[in-house]
């Protein structure tokens, strides 16, 4: 007797609509807890069987996840963009229903949550990331002040504290003058607080014995290793580099229609290849960044070493700059996969031997 139950659940700030059902489709079970741990916990040690348990990617779904994994028999946390039914009518119970139904089905696209080991190392890089965005929000904000009184600001002397008396001079309102010394205190707090989580970040990398390997590989720094280990969280997770080009960014989308046809009472397939239609949306934008930056300053010097010659290469051949940059961040993202899976440290021969 399949004694599964399929638990779909959706998640409000302040409460859960959860929908039980069986392994025939039924729902034998529904009901609104609070969005609170006991709640939850007494709700599931209600239900008999093996539990199954889906929602939705959300603010919430880290936190309801860390508290159901090993409690349940599976945790499935799904990308509500690809949920595949549609109905005319919704409501948070409908929503749980769907969910259940779909788990069900196996029909969700799961989203990756699974290493609690790099934790506190994503929490950090959140708040690095945080704290440099917030940053030059403050400076652009600070020059938006300049420049609206045709001031020229060019540069970043506008923001150092040698010479910031002499531009407040330049700003004749006393009411202006003393919100740019608002917006350059902001400034110094959020640039201090910058420092000290970059360097609790950059200890925290360390701790993690593959950080040595990877920046082994030109233009992989200490800051863009540890972005990588906290948005990565594991190598092992891809099956293969198309699966790391896809999460990052670099995945071609391509459209396709009426792609057979019968001739001659026989069915062939069409020559006409897909038409392209650019890079994938769905991405880790934190990731692409890291490879993205690093391709960028590999292809425009030297000093990236064997990447700068394999970049050359690739232009030598005639291919266009800015697909030869594509072409060099799949590589650099082959190097990390390969690095990181097989244990191996880096060697030139990596990059000569076959092109990404």
């Amino acid at each position: 007797m399949n004694t599964a139950k399929y638990i779909g659940m959706d998640v409000h700030q302040a409460t859960v609509s959860v929908a039980v059902s069986n392994a025939a489709g039924k729902i034998v079970m529904e009901g609104v807890v609070e969005s609170k741990r006991e709640s939850i916990l007494d709700f599931l040690a209600g239900v008999r069987g093996s539990l199954h348990v889906a929602f939705e990617e959300g603010t919430m779904a880290a936190w309801l996840y860390d508290l159901l994994v090993g409690r349940v028999t599976r945790v499935v946390v799904c990308d509500p963009r690809k949920n595949t039914t549609k109905k005319a009518n919704k409501s948070d119970r409908i929503d749980a229903r769907k969910l259940a139904e779909l788990l069900r089905l196996n029909a969700l696209t799961p989203v990756y949550h699974g290493e609690k080991s790099v934790v506190r190392l994503r929490e950090l890089a959140r708040s690095y990331v945080t704290l440099t965005q917030d940053g030059t929000r403050t400076m652009n904000r600070l020059k938006a002040i300049y420049r609206g009184r045709a001031i020229e600001c060019t540069g970043r002397k506008v923001y150092s504290p040698r010479y910031r008396q002499q531009w407040l001079e330049q700003l004749k309102e006393p009411g202006v003058r003393r919100r740019a010394e608002r917006l350059y205190q902001q400034l110094d707090g959020l640039q201090q607080l910058r420092r000290e989580a970059r360097q609790e970040l950059l200890a925290e990398s360390r701790k993690h014995s593959v950080s040595k390997r990877l920046r082994k590989i030109p233009c992989l720094g200490p800051l863009r290793v540890a972005l990588l280990l906290a948005w990565m969280q594991t190598a092992h997770r891809f099956r293969s580099k198309r699966q790391l080009w896809s999460y990052s960014g670099f995945a071609l989308e391509t459209h396709a229609s009426g792609e057979y046809r019968v001739v001659g009472g026989e069915l062939q397939r069409k020559r006409k290849a897909p038409q392209v239609r650019g890079l994938n949306v769905n991405h880790n934008r934190g990731l692409k960044e890291v490879f993205k930056s690093a391709a960028t300053q590999a292809s425009g010097s030297p000093r990236g070493g064997v990447l700068y010659e394999f970049y050359q290469a690739l232009l030598a051949k005639g291919l266009q700059p800015e697909k030869a940059r594509l072409t060099l961040a799949r590589k650099i993202a082959t190097l990390v996969l390969t690095l990181w899976k097989k244990g191996e440290e880096f060697n030139a021969e990596l990059v000569k031997s076959k092109q990404a």
